[in-house]
């Protein structure tokens, strides 16, 4: 049995009073509007939460990602689903980027407005059309630029020295326009001249106001039907000047930043799947005991009750290894295998008490007022996105069996 401290207890009451200030219809109606919860997001960086991980002296609670576990787990199972978690939890994990790299005066001009809800780090500019996972084959490049190397270059492209001048395309950016600042990846020295292929890359803090203002970026919105609330674009950037004092952490040293802050994602992504089934879970067991056919409940029935039974049983076990997970990363040991352990079950849990929630609900499954169609939809996304079932089952093949690399 999962033991947590009375802080963690609290906590974990804290955000289900917050959350029950924004009931179901608030997210149906911000789902088919395809509107992002800005109101919910400014509630919780008005308490505090967005700032959950960021170290006190910046302004933070100095917490850990169990208590953002917490927190994310929470969101999601009081119904707001992943339209309310993925709103927000890259305020919780994207900023770890700077506080772990970034220079000591970067973190105190941006983090305390992060933790204190003033300022929004949401957005994490990565992936592109042609490189999905394959992150090392990014193309999108800064090119470092001397001061005064151009007679037109702007002063406040130039005042703290050197600057680089972005180029190129990304893909499923999420958050953008929900955003103060973006985390973007981009290639500083070209792939063929670097040593080893995880090699060129680096991370940059964009301003986005600055960026807006220079015109240097331009943005399409991707329409799509799951997590619709919080939108995804294709952004292209075209002579964007970013200060060189806003590289976060050593040039060409990126990709390994950000392969150190995938773990922390996938306990976190794992918490909320667990958020997910339990939501999923509590709508049916409600449906099943009200719902009457032949003058009984549905949920005397074995083939309702035994599907929803072992839902239940898979939930608690993923949510038991996503704790697990979380403690051993609060403790500062290795999670590799823990993090990709929790993220795939904690996934299999919410796919599987999702659909039976729809099966539950019968017609009504499919129906928006009942919600789960809803959760149905989230929980698909999470076997591909942010990272695949198969390339998990890759980590644990070759990484915990010891099997030979397969790509």
């Amino acid at each position: 049995m999962l033991e947590f401290t009375e802080e963690q207890r609290l906590i974990r009451s804290e955000i289900r009073n917050l959350c029950s200030e924004f009931d179901d219809e608030y997210w149906r109606t911000k789902d088919r509007a395809k509107e992002y919860p800005m109101e919910f997001v400014r509630t919780l960086g008005e308490h505090g939460w967005l700032g959950t991980v960021i170290p006190e002296e910046y302004g933070g609670a100095g917490l850990d990602p169990l208590e953002a576990a917490i927190v994310l787990e929470e969101i999601t199972a009081s119904g707001a689903g992943f339209n309310g978690a993925m709103a927000c939890h890259g305020a919780m994990f994207i900023p770890r980027s700077v506080l772990d790299y970034g220079s000591e005066s970067m973190k105190r001009e941006v983090l305390p407005g992060i933790a204190s809800g003033e300022k929004l780090l949401q957005c994490f500019s990565l992936t592109e059309p042609g490189a999905g996972f394959d992150s090392t084959s990014i193309t999108t490049f800064a090119e470092r630029v001397e001061r005064n190397s151009t007679s037109d270059a702007s002063p406040e492209a130039t005042q703290n020295g050197d600057r680089y001048v972005v180029n190129g395309q990304k893909v499923w950016t999420s958050r953008y326009h929900a955003s103060d600042y973006m985390v973007l990846v981009a290639r500083t020295t070209p792939k063929p001249e670097v040593e080893e292929k995880t090699d060129g890359l680096s991370l940059f803090l964009v301003d986005l106001d600055d960026a807006e203002a220079q015109g240097a970026v331009e943005t399409e919105e991707i329409e799509k039907n799951i997590r619709a609330a919080v939108p995804s674009y294709e952004v292209w950037f075209e002579d964007l000047e970013v200060p060189a004092g806003n590289l976060i952490g050593e040039e060409d040293a990126g990709f390994r930043q950000v392969m150190d802050g995938l773990n922390e994602e996938r306990v976190v992504i794992a918490a909320e799947c667990v958020g997910l089934a339990r939501a999923a879970i509590d709508r049916a067991v409600e449906y099943a005991n009200e719902r009457e056919v032949f003058d009984r409940q549905i949920g005397k029935n074995q083939a309702i009750q035994h599907p929803l039974a072992d839902a239940y049983a898979r939930m608690t076990s993923a949510r038991n290894i996503t704790y697990q997970a979380a403690r051993a990363f609060k403790e500062g040991r290795d999670v590799g295998e823990a993090a990709n352990v929790a993220v795939y079950m904690a996934r299999e849990a919410a796919s599987e008490a999702c659909d039976r929630a729809v099966q539950t609900h019968g017609g009504y499954g499919i129906a928006v007022e009942y919600d789960v169609e809803r959760f149905w939809r989230e929980a698909r996304l999470t076997r591909i996105a942010p990272v695949s079932d198969e390339m998990i089952l890759n980590y644990i093949g070759e990484h915990v069996l010891g099997l030979p690399r397969s790509y």
